[in-house]
């Protein structure tokens, strides 16, 4: 279904890649919900049940890669990735900018800081992946390395916490990133002014 076309604004992500977002952030904020009551003592003295929460938080990693795998099956979420996966001259011109506190930052798409962010995402989450198994399939590995595991999934998994809550903070100043993300379409002003070469990637605007 088309939604009217309008000039003020812009398409920036389609539905499937809006969905992949949502249900990843879902399952990342759930395991890190679950982790805080197993490891907190208030916490998990609070909720109790903690089998339960065990349970949730193995699924809910488990189930962490899926949104990405599915979505990567749909070109509008294949050409976000292909853009998040590289840096070109743009971005190392953020990065200065952003290092000198000039007003002026150009951008594509996405700007340096939010392909880190999501490169940071994937490389940890295929990290807590690997760990997690470790640490739940006792037989694939001795004592020492699931031990090692272990400690790595902790602090990974507290940096994971810092970085998202950095994330969300960033999210919650800026209005318009988040409406991209809840309805798909941004104001071409916004567009203009904080990612001025985005339209030097952008084809013919596909339908949502």
């Amino acid at each position: 279904m088309s939604r009217p076309a309008d000039p003020d604004r812009l398409l920036r992500f389609t539905r499937p890649v809006r969905w992949a977002h949502r249900t990843t952030a879902a399952l990342m904020l759930t395991c890190l919900a679950t982790a805080a009551c197993l490891y907190v003592a208030p916490l998990a003295e609070l909720v109790g049940r903690r089998r339960l929460v065990v349970t949730v938080h193995v699924w809910c990693g488990l189930a962490l890669p899926l949104p990405l795998l599915c979505g990567l099956v749909l070109g509008p979420l294949r050409a976000d990735a292909a853009r998040l996966s590289r840096f070109t001259p743009v971005d190392r011109a953020w990065l200065r900018a952003v290092r000198s506190r000039a007003p002026h930052r150009p951008a594509g798409k996405f700007n340096a800081g939010q392909k880190l962010y999501a490169q940071w995402t994937l490389g940890s989450m295929l990290v807590m992946l690997g760990t997690g198994l470790l640490m739940w399939l006792t037989q694939l590995a001795p004592l020492s390395l699931r031990t090692g595991g272990a400690f790595v999934h902790d602090w990974l998994a507290a940096a994971i916490a810092g970085v998202t809550a950095g994330h969300i903070r960033m999210a919650a100043r800026d209005p318009q990133a988040r409406l991209g993300m809840r309805t798909g379409l941004v104001d071409r002003a916004w567009a203009a002014r904080e990612h001025p070469h985005w339209k030097d990637e952008r084809p013919a605007e596909p339908v949502p």
